[in-house]
């Protein structure tokens, strides 16, 4: 128990560290929380004079009494409750028992409005809270994520990466930083009611702190039972989000393949299990409230019977109306115990999806730069691959890897799918670190060098053309926010992009749709390769860049391509053997080792690999 009150506590206070710097919240918090629980607590507090006007309790000797001297301050309850006395005596004895009436509630009507006042000042605060930590959860999440290397993508749904963007800090905001006003203010409301109950009878507030722990128990094994069946709930509908993604995604193969019902299926069964683990959540929070109820009002019906025997048999230091107000004050006790424990059981959730954040916030990138990295120099001379190494989880997928790319070459990377040519390519942009060797950039470790100042020298083409739901115009100048529209169009027209841009419905300032919907596949690559030109990057890598094309778009996309690789130094990863013919040198790759390499007619003169993937490709 003392574990998992460790844990929740642990995961509450990280939670609340978003909430920095403090000084702009809890200050003000503490002064309007504490104001609202003091003329709170003075409402219950005016029920004894207001009995005993009543009641005709006061008589005009006792008023005397009460004015006789007027109290000396002093910082406790005796110098407040003496201080009322005073006043109230002088209201008795120069207005009657009708002035006095109209004295308390008049009081008591000013005591609620300053109570709820002060609350309402509270309760903007900690709105103001509230935005300002799921808004730092989330940016700190995103950038996180951003700085995460690629492999861990591979690893991880997106649906569940998407939960805990949106769904989980959504919980965590709903569930946890808003019932931040229970957590603190209920609890200080809980100890001043005792400390007041403490001074009017010490026996009958020792008998009811016996009473209180059995129902705390029992709440207690409620949101622990709720809290393992949330992350549940959680883990369910990441699934769910997965499912709507890859649906999405795939919708042309699921309708090719006739696949709606599977999908359906797929989806009903993950839908309804989510469903069911809500009811048995919402269940579970449900009982809390009235459970704490019945035990409150238990804990009451105890004490009436048992403090009312002591006030009938006069064995108790209580006036009856001090008793009646004692069970009133008592029973208030009840209301910040109720909020408490329902804030106890939806907490849960939130602190669930609180956990589910952290864990990728706390997600340590594995490539980053060294603290002492600097900016790598302008490339002059050659990239040189040596005795390179790489593996996923122990397992090799290249190794040996020795070769060296002369500034304006251009070296292949042909070979099986499967040998790691991608795997390769990716290391020089840093998208991964070598396991063994080292890349060097003009004779530069790039692992001594900034991630960014290496991939600002080198564009990258890939297969899949990844466009942004945006302008075309935006998609060519992706991240050169000082591109002109003259050089954008400069770009696009070296790509072979800009006559079928000036055909679209609003040129350059055209929406392309998700992930570019609205364009063909050879649209879509040449806008690709028209944002790398602008890039301007001394160093290329086209990763099959027109293995997906038709024939006419091919020739188009070839033609770009070409225009892009001139004066640079490329590293092409080829699919179609007959697009790199011209190449300075070709490796051949399998199984992650260099098996051939040459010119296109050094290879084709062997019978090798190389010659092998040629003549298939030629009868194909």
């Amino acid at each position: 128990m003392a574990a998992t009150f460790y844990t929740i506590m642990k995961t509450y206070l990280r939670i609340l560290q978003f909430a920095k710097p403090y000084s702009r919240f809890v200050p003000l918090y503490s002064l309007y929380t504490i104001l609202g629980i003091i003329f709170g607590l003075f409402n219950f507090t005016l029920i004894i004079p207001l009995l005993n006007v009543l009641f005709g309790e006061v008589s005009p000797e006792e008023a005397a009494a009460m004015t006789a001297t007027r109290p000396e301050f002093s910082l406790n309850i005796e110098f407040f409750k003496d201080f009322f006395n005073y006043y109230f005596g002088q209201v008795i004895q120069q207005e009657g028992r009708e002035g006095a009436l109209l004295f308390v509630c008049l009081l008591v009507v000013a005591s609620v409005f300053l109570a709820n006042l002060f609350r309402y000042l509270a309760f903007r605060i900690v709105g103001a809270l509230r935005a300002h930590v799921v808004r730092n959860m989330r940016q700190t999440i995103y950038q996180r994520i951003t700085e995460l290397q690629l492999g861990y993508f591979s690893n991880e749904r997106k649906g569940d990466l998407m939960t805990r963007l949106t769904v989980d800090i959504q919980e965590v905001e709903s569930s946890v930083v808003s019932t931040l006003t229970t957590v603190v203010r209920e609890p200080i409301s809980i100890i001043a009611f005792f400390i007041i109950l403490f001074t009017m009878s010490v026996e009958l507030t020792l008998f009811t702190l016996l009473l209180l722990p059995i129902s705390g128990g029992i709440i207690a094994g409620i949101s622990k039972r709720l809290k393992r069946r949330a992350k549940q709930g959680q883990d369910s509908l990441s699934f769910i989000l997965t499912i709507i993604d890859e649906t999405l995604s795939g919708m042309r193969v699921i309708k090719a393949f006739n696949a709606e019902p599977f999908i359906l299926d797929k989806f009903h069964q993950q839908n309804s299990r989510y469903a069911h683990i809500q009811r048995s959540i919402a269940n579970k929070r449900d009982l809390a409230s009235p459970l704490s109820e019945f035990m409150g009002v238990t804990v009451v019906a105890g004490l009436l019977y048992y403090g009312g025997n002591m006030v009938l048999n006069q064995q108790s230091e209580l006036t009856p109306a001090e008793f009646i107000t004692y069970i009133i004050l008592f029973s208030q006790v009840l209301v910040p115990a109720k909020a408490m424990s329902s804030s106890f059981s939806n907490i849960q959730r939130g602190l669930v999806s609180g956990e589910r954040v952290l864990q990728v916030i706390d997600t340590k990138p594995q490539i980053v730069n060294k603290p002492d990295a600097k900016v790598l120099p302008a490339f002059t001379e050659k990239i040189e691959f040596s005795q390179v190494g790489f593996g996923y989880g122990g397992k090799p997928v290249l190794q040996d890897i020795n070769f060296t790319i002369e500034k304006g070459k251009t070296i292949a990377l042909v070979g099986p799918s499967g040998g790691g040519k991608s795997t390769l390519a990716d290391l020089l942009p840093r998208f991964y670190d070598p396991t063994a060797g080292a890349i060097y950039i003009d004779g530069h470790d790039i692992r001594e060098y900034t991630m960014e100042s290496v991939r600002d020298k080198i564009g990258v083409v890939t297969q899949e053309s990844i466009l942004f739901n945006d302008t075309i115009f935006n998609n060519i100048a992706f991240n050169k926010t000082d591109a002109t529209e003259a050089e954008v169009i400069a770009a696009a027209k070296i790509a072979n992009a800009h006559e079928f841009i000036v055909h679209t419905e609003d040129g350059y300032q055209t929406v392309i749709g998700d992930r570019g919907g609205k364009l063909s596949g050879g649209q879509r690559q040449r806008l690709s390769i028209a944002r790398a030109i602008l890039k301007n990057p001394p160093i290329l890598i086209l990763d099959e860049a027109t293995s997906a094309l038709d024939t006419e778009s091919e020739k188009l996309v070839q033609e770009a391509l070409t225009n892009l690789m001139r004066n640079r130094t490329s590293v092409v990863i080829a699919h179609r053997l007959s697009t790199i013919q011209h190449a300075d040198e070709i490796l051949v790759l399998q199984q992650g080792r260099i098996v051939e390499r040459g010119t296109h007619e050094e290879l084709q003169q062997h019978s090798g690999l190389y010659a092998r993937l040629t003549q298939m490709q030629l009868t194909a």
